[in-house]
């Protein structure tokens, strides 16, 4: 397997020893060169001695010599500085563009890791390595998840600079997608992604100052004031609902003052919801905050700690939903105000990604910063992946170590990606120490 190959070159994990070209010459390899991951040879500036000449340039490895030329090598000059051809079977001769031979050596995987790296893709349970992960060295988990935890912000961070972007740079707009995203908490996040991307900021802003407008316009173009929205069992109990009726009236002036057009309301999920997180209910939570100028990004700039984070985002509902979860169909007084736990979820998924998205964006490094003090200073989140390793012997301090966690199962144990897990490189290393 080119992959496996690729990685035991790179990790130095096979047998160097004892090396020879196809025509015989010895092979010392000092350096195997840095990894290439856009076109060209697999490795740059490596450094091998052939035949007591030391060379310096291009490594190219394939399973078979023959992939040289049915890749196409044989024909592109971008290949001509390969100075060693790495194959685990030497079953045709490469030459460059030029017609010379390459210098060519058959390696082979160690069996030892070869099986281990099979049983690793093999395993049923994940992580795929878990009876190994208690016994790694300690300074290699903290600094794989530190790795982690910036590679899971800084993905976050895309995501955000991309809805930036697709609002012609509004860092306002693209701040309260991601917070509405999140306010879907997993379930219906794309659609309240939809939602927010679908909300005209201008004459939302412009009505910001009345909660009852703000209301019309967002579940307006949420869909959820039409007929179909609204369950059939309670839609006669919502034709006599007078708040439902006045939204309506509303937003339809709404709509045609600003030539509004309601999102399709058959993408929002109901099947085993909570209530309390009906969209209906969360919308409000967010005309709320709207309302009451809390989302806008100046104020999360301000924020320093976690408690600034958490006074923020909280939020609660208009006295309508206070004793309604959906219209038409009344339900006991609840303020439906967030919980300690989804403000916690909130600020780790919407406020520190967009700080870091900010700060990387106005080359802002202080800002940056405060993002990963944020999530040090919170609690480790508490769901099914995080008990999945705590049961393995890693347990998560912060949220940056659950964030990491969470990373790690999702980019790697899920993906089987293994050769790229520096758990996974530790776990082959010691399997080939063994063998």
């Amino acid at each position: 397997m080119e992959k496996l190959l690729h990685y035991t070159w790179k990790h130095r994990l096979l047998p160097l020893a004892g090396l020879r070209t196809a025509d015989g010459r010895e092979v010392e390899v000092i350096d195997p060169g840095l990894p290439n991951g856009d076109a060209g040879p697999d490795f740059f500036n490596a450094k091998v001695r052939i035949g007591g000449t030391l060379w310096v340039g291009n490594v190219e490895l394939h399973d078979r010599a023959s992939d040289w030329h049915a890749h196409g090598h044989d024909r592109d000059r971008a290949y001509d500085n390969v100075v060693l051809h790495v194959v685990g079977e030497a079953d045709a001769v490469a030459t460059d563009s030029s017609g010379r031979a390459v210098a060519q050596v058959q390696v082979a995987v160690p069996e030892a890791v070869a099986r281990a790296y099979a049983e690793l893709q093999a395993a049923d349970s994940l992580p795929p390595c878990r009876h190994a992960v208690a016994t790694l060295p300690r300074l290699a988990v903290s600094s794989w998840l530190a790795a982690l935890q910036a590679e899971r912000l800084q993905q976050k961070a895309e995501a955000i600079s991309r809805r930036a972007a697709m609002k012609g740079g509004a860092w306002e707009e693209a701040y309260f997608a991601t917070l509405a995203r999140n306010f879907g908490f997993g379930i219906n996040s794309d659609a309240f992604e939809a939602w927010a991307m679908s909300v005209p900021q201008g004459p939302a802003a412009h009505h910001r100052d009345d909660l009852f407008q703000v209301e019309a316009i967002f579940m307006g173009q949420a869909g959820l004031l039409q007929d179909e929205a609204i369950s059939p069992r309670h839609r006669g109990e919502a034709a006599a609902d007078g708040y439902l009726q006045r939204l309506r009236a509303e937003y339809a002036y709404l709509a045609r003052k600003f030539g509004l057009s309601p999102m399709d309301c058959k993408l929002w999920r109901f099947l085993r919801l909570r209530p309390q997180n009906f969209p209906h209910i969360r919308i409000a939570q967010m005309a709320t905050l709207y309302h009451e100028g809390r989302t806008r990004l100046g104020l999360l700039l301000e924020c320093r700690g976690i408690d600034d984070v958490r006074q923020l985002l909280a939020t609660h509902v208009s006295p309508y939903w206070e004793t309604h979860y959906t219209f038409g169909k009344e339900s006991p007084l609840s303020p439906k105000r967030l919980s300690g736990q989804s403000l916690d979820l909130l600020a780790i998924n919407t406020a520190i990604p967009v700080l870091f998205a900010y700060g990387r964006h106005t080359m802002d490094e202080p800002l940056c910063q405060r993002a990963f003090e944020l999530l040090d200073s919170l609690k480790p989140e508490d769901n099914a992946v995080i008990r999945t390793w705590r049961e393995c012997g890693l347990s998560a301090r912060t949220a940056g170590d659950s964030q990491a966690l969470m990373q790690l199962k999702h980019a790697y144990c899920d993906r089987r990606d293994c050769l790229r897990c520096r758990f996974g490189y530790e776990y082959l290393k010691r399997v080939k120490g063994q063998g």
